[in-house]
């Protein structure tokens, strides 16, 4: 979906709420509040919920995907590369 409204999806969006980060809930899963607008207009917020293997699952192709792009600088600590001996590096 494009961001500016135009597209295939004719004007729909759906994307994180500013401000609100990744919660845990009281039953151990995670809720990420998204936000579903139509050419720039709210129409609904929803949370994407996900158990702890659902986010392990996101986060690693997150991470595969990202494997690529410059690390900014407040990255947080797992987008950053480890050196070891030898001079191999991870992700």
């Amino acid at each position: 979906m494009s961001r500016d409204g135009s597209g295939a999806s004719e004007g729909w969006y759906l994307g994180p709420v500013p401000g609100r980060r990744l919660r845990r809930e009281g039953d151990g899963h995670f809720a990420l509040s998204l936000q579903l607008s139509r050419f720039g207009k709210h129409v609904a917020l929803a949370p994407l919920a996900l158990t702890v293997a659902e986010a392990e699952q996101l986060h690693a192709e997150l991470c595969h995907a990202l494997g690529d792009e410059p690390v900014p600088t407040d990255a947080p600590e797992c987008r950053r590369s480890i050196h070891y001996p030898g001079g191999r590096h991870r992700y």
